[in-house]
């Protein structure tokens, strides 16, 4: 069967709207479309190829662990799941793990976590989580009411109560916001979806002061910035705040759908046999491709190399931008990265991206004025700069119209 973007149209739900192009295979940054076009790879499918495409530590994994076991039930004991789950323990400030499917899952695993832990120790009043404005949690209904972008939310009934927000970096709103009734903060220690906004170390310091002094639980969302993404193994690693929640996934699997809750002994302990739980959750060909992926991540080399690539990416986004004036900066950090528009051309993010896609550039947008690059966190370094190459074509277009 000949596939084609018309066949989206006739079987698929149209909540996506994917462009022309039709990519059938990939090598490390490299992808070629079913027409042969190659395109360089500053995506990553938002942040989940960290190690691009086809990596041979995860072929490998797949390929032994899929002439072992495909899945097991959570009534079982399972060996890949276990290998991963201790890795993550002592890689960080976890004890306990629990795995899911995808980031999302994760992050509803943690808020219903937070919530059981509250009812449990401090009573049924204590109930409030608060999260902050343009934050990106998932798109399950839980999720998607904490995230901090209404136009998610809104449109499928009632959402779930004590659910409040303020805006990122204002300590002083939260400190408003926040009481003895809060039960959980959630916050990504760099938003992306939001566009790609940095904390400020007092704000990121005063938010676990304040989650202290109230006795409310810390929730870190580390889907996006975690497992390598920022330079550090996990974002909160480089900030010098340990949260008491993290969520990761989409590096976790470098492409390979797994989530995973990490969380400490005490808190763990609230969620009992029978309160929660996943069928697919630490399955076994899924956790044997991501400790693959994580046990290639977390090596001093491949970090380094993190913050080796992004000080080139912001070399050339700065060259290009003294060319053509289009940028009034660049945030983020590590391979998390967002140009930002300025008044020129601004909410006009798309037109970038589309016009990457011409040139044989993937990227990507973090709302209508930021255009956000993903890559691999081990892409060679020439195909920066042949990416960066391409990218200028790309800004030449949209800035000549």
């Amino acid at each position: 069967m000949q596939v084609t973007r018309e066949l989206f149209n006739d079987v698929m739900v149209p909540n996506y709207n994917p462009s022309e192009v039709i990519p059938v295979r990939g090598e490390g940054s490299r992808v070629w479309d079913q027409n042969g076009k190659e395109f360089i790879d500053f995506a990553g499918g938002i942040a989940v190829n960290c190690l691009g495409h086809c990596h041979p530590a995860l072929v490998n994994a797949l390929k032994d662990q899929g002439e072992k076991i495909w899945h097991l039930s959570n009534v079982m004991t399972n060996e890949p799941a276990l290998r991963l789950a201790k890795k993550l323990t002592d890689a960080t400030f976890a004890d306990k793990v629990y795995f899911a499917n995808s980031g999302a899952e994760a992050n509803e695993a943690a808020l219903k976590l937070a919530r059981r832990w509250a009812l449990d120790v401090h009573g049924e009043q204590k109930n409030q989580i608060i999260a902050f404005n343009k934050g990106f949690h998932g798109r399950t209904f839980f999720t998607v009411t904490v995230g901090g972008q209404a136009a998610y939310s809104d449109g499928f009934g009632p959402k779930p109560a004590a659910v409040d927000h303020c805006d990122y970096n204002d300590l002083a709103a939260f400190e408003a916001l926040i009481s003895d009734n809060t039960c959980a903060v959630m916050m990504e220690p760099l938003q992306g979806e939001g566009g790609i906004i940095s904390p400020t170390s007092d704000f990121i310091k005063g938010v676990r002061a304040l989650c202290d002094k109230h006795n409310a639980l810390l929730i870190f969302d580390e889907v996006q910035t975690g497992v390598g993404r920022t330079g550090d193994l996990y974002a909160y690693q480089g900030l010098d705040v340990t949260p008491d929640i993290l969520t990761t996934a989409k590096a976790l699997g470098g492409g390979f759908p797994i989530g995973a809750m990490i969380t400490t002994a005490s808190i763990a302990a609230h969620l009992k046999v029978g309160t929660h739980g996943s069928t697919y959750g630490g399955n076994p060909l899924a956790c044997a491709v991501a400790e693959a992926a994580f046990d290639t991540v977390n090596t001093a080399e491949v970090l380094a190399g993190v913050k080796e690539r992004e000080q080139l990416l912001r070399d050339g986004f700065a060259a290009i931008n003294e060319k053509y004036d289009v940028f009034s900066e660049v945030r983020g950090k590590g391979l998390l990265l967002g140009a930002v528009l300025n008044s020129k051309f601004e909410g006009r993010a798309r037109d970038f991206l589309v016009a990457s896609t011409k040139h044989g550039l993937m990227s990507l947008v973090a709302g209508t004025n930021v255009v956000r690059f993903t890559p691999s966190l081990v892409i060679p370094l020439e195909d920066i700069k042949e990416g960066l190459a391409r990218f200028e074509k790309a800004v030449a277009d949209v800035v000549n119209g």
